[in-house]
């Protein structure tokens, strides 16, 4: 392995360990609604990480992670206070506890930063392409020093959620239950907001202050709208977390630009992939479910247009067929409703009656049967139990009858004592009696 290669690998290696970390813990913070507090850990942990690094001059060690850690923490719990004894809303104290941390840490990091080599741009974007070329012998072998950190800390993260898999489960479903069951929703809290604030600073090499929100909320997000799942969210989001460190390290090189800011770029666009086509909550199975329904809709009122059709010309010796366009502009006209009609031809619902006709068949007419009677009962039960006139009984009756089954029907006959006519005078068609063998 060539020289490049090694260095393109330990820094896709870098970047898979800190974005697993981020993602696995990013989870419980899109499941609780807290994403934005994350962004403000990230931040808010900037003055830790100065005055530390002020005080033990020195740029790594146990002091500045501490003392950013420490503030990451501080974070959090001045915004749970400020939400829960000043009367804030939690959005709003959350914006001012990281924003005026986050000022203070970049007032100190340009007011002090020429005493120690100190960069504004790495404490807050990173320099991930830089992380092979600090170097320690283990084993024989040149490791990063930074892979240390982000396999321990992608280690202990894996660690944490599997120990307290159950109490980090149901709080983030349902804090007041956990309550309920004894386990302390509070210190479950801090605990994840502790593991937030190592994890971001451990990412500090990495990914920065600021790019490291990227892998806290993009790739949960991302597996949240492929799965309902709470450990295959996980899964995926570590897989999302993957996949955007190593496609954005190639994509980085091939047009020479930042390599973390690609990696979040690549996440992005992962997650819009993931808004389009998600199996279940997806824009494009969102369409096809709404034009389902439309079709349904559209089907179902010619059925019934020609019911009522056939059921007056049997009761006053008229035509018991309707014209096809007049089908179609019953329905609410346009290609819809044009392209319904064939599709009834071919379900056995209606037929060509002649001279450009339609009418049902006898499995069309059990159909539009249980829809006029689902439409006369409901405005019975609205004349019952609301007092509107009689002319706005329709309107709301032709929206229901699309969604009370035999068994709503049943009902709402029942509760009205099986009534015969519609409040218009109209009869209301009774079921057909079960095939007895």
């Amino acid at each position: 392995m060539g020289r490049e290669d090694l260095l393109a690998f330990w820094t896709i290696v870098a970047g898979v360990l800190c974005n697993s970390a981020c993602a696995i813990l990013g989870c419980y913070m899109v499941l609780r609604r807290m994403s934005l507090l994350g962004d403000a850990i990230s931040h808010a942990v900037l003055p830790g990480t100065v005055v530390a690094v002020l005080w033990s001059g020195q740029l790594v060690g146990w002091q500045v992670f501490v003392g950013a850690v420490a503030v990451g923490i501080l974070t959090a719990f001045l915004t749970q206070a400020l939400a829960n004894f000043g009367n804030v809303p939690e959005d709003s104290s959350m914006g001012v506890v990281f924003t005026s941390l986050f000022a203070l840490g970049v007032i100190l990091l340009n007011q002090y930063a020429s005493q120690v080599d100190l960069d504004p741009g790495c404490v807050l974007y990173g320099l991930i392409e830089f992380v092979p070329l600090d170097t320690v012998s283990w084993l024989g072998m040149e490791i990063p020093r930074a892979i240390f950190m982000l396999s321990t800390v992608a280690a202990l993260t894996v660690l944490f959620v599997t120990l307290l898999w159950k109490e980090l489960k149901i709080v983030s479903f349902d804090a007041g239950l956990a309550t309920a069951m004894g386990i302390s929703a509070i210190t479950v809290h801090y605990l994840l907001m502790a593991m937030v604030a190592v994890v971001t600073v451990a990412s500090f090499e990495a990914v920065g202050s600021i790019l490291v929100i990227a892998m806290l909320i993009v790739p949960p997000a991302t597996a949240h709208l492929l799965t309902d799942r709470l450990w295959m969210m996980q899964v995926l989001a570590v897989a999302s977390a993957c996949l955007s460190a190593i496609i954005g390290y190639f994509l980085a090189e091939y047009w020479n630009t930042s390599v973390a800011g690609m990696m979040s770029v690549v996440a992005g666009g992962l997650f819009t992939i993931a808004v389009i086509f998600a199996p279940q909550h997806g824009l494009l199975v969102k369409a096809y479910r709404k034009l389902q329904w439309t079709v349904r809709i559209i089907k179902e009122d010619i059925l019934a247009v020609l019911y009522r059709v056939e059921e007056r010309g049997r009761r006053d010796s008229q035509e018991t067929r309707l014209e096809r366009e007049k089908c179609v502009q019953f329905a609410g006209g346009g290609l819809l409703a044009r392209l319904a009609i064939p599709l009834m031809q071919s379900r056995g619902l209606i037929v060509d009656a002649g001279d450009g006709c339609l009418a049902l068949t006898d499995a069309g007419r059990g159909g539009a049967k249980s829809l006029v009677r689902s439409h006369r009962l409901w405005e019975a039960y609205l004349e019952k139990h609301f007092e509107l006139p009689r002319d706005h009984l329709h309107a709301p009756a032709s929206r229901m009858e699309h969604f009370l089954g035999p068994n709503l029907q049943q009902e709402i006959s029942e509760e009205l004592e099986a009534p015969q006519q519609d409040p218009h005078g109209q009869v209301i068609p009774q079921p057909d009696p079960p095939d007895v063998a």
